[in-house]
């Protein structure tokens, strides 16, 4: 009776790691679609086909394309603000630590442009812009404890900081990947220069007048190293 019961608990192991293992093939096709071609991209049928299994067995999984959505963006929204607590985390004090942050999350963004504009800005049914919006309610968050803390420590105005935050997040991504932050034809996008631009834009905006000089904007974040970028 003991062995039976082991080897029933086993098996439901072994079933537990497969299931999970195709729900993370199913997300990493997901993710590869957008990251080629956007929202539009991320659809039942062409999303199995990518990940070599039947458009029935991604059903199981996820019923519709909200919901395939809703974990996509669930997802990268813990690796990106994962990746932005650990650049914070690295910085000496809490000022350049918000610094870190917005870097972090700038650089990422622009390695991988169109899988972060297809779940922060592309145009999208209303069903799929509230299955994505936990993004930008993430990285606002983090970025209004980083605010917060740098103003408990003095190195920042006292400021609503919601209100600041609000403003913040819509300006980094509206630089990012909004329409206005197109290149013209034939223009060479400089990564670095863009990065620092966009947190030494956030710092004045919360009253650091001098973050150049303080060297706040110096570092540019591991994700564009290698990248070729001026």
């Amino acid at each position: 009776m003991v062995q039976f019961i082991a080897m029933a608990y086993r098996r439901t192991e072994r079933v537990e790691r497969r299931l999970a293992a195709r729900r993370e093939a199913i997300l990493a096709a997901a993710r590869a679609a957008a990251a080629e071609g956007g929202m539009d991209a991320v659809h039942i049928a062409p999303v199995a086909a990518r990940a070599g299994i039947a458009a029935g067995t991604v059903y199981r999984y996820f019923p519709n394309k909200t919901d395939l959505v809703a974990e996509l963006a669930a997802a990268v929204t813990g690796q990106e603000i994962a990746a932005m607590r650990q650049a914070a985390a690295a910085a000496p004090g809490p000022l350049s630590a918000l610094a870190a942050a917005i870097a972090t999350f700038c650089a990422r963004a622009l390695a991988a442009p169109r899988l972060s504009s297809a779940l922060l800005t592309d145009p999208v049914e209303p069903d799929i812009d509230a299955a994505r919006v936990g993004f930008r309610r993430a990285m606002a968050t983090e970025l209004e404890a980083r605010i917060r803390a740098a103003m408990a420590g003095k190195h920042l105005p006292e400021q609503d900081v919601r209100l600041a935050t609000a403003a913040l997040t819509g300006a980094l991504i509206e630089g990012l990947l909004g329409p206005l932050a197109t290149l013209p034809a034939g223009a060479v996008p400089a990564p670095r220069a863009t990065v620092q631009m966009l947190t030494l834009l956030a710092l004045r905006a919360l009253g650091v007048v001098d973050a150049r000089a303080r060297g706040l904007v110096v570092q540019v974040p591991a994700p564009l190293a290698g990248s070729g970028a001026a």
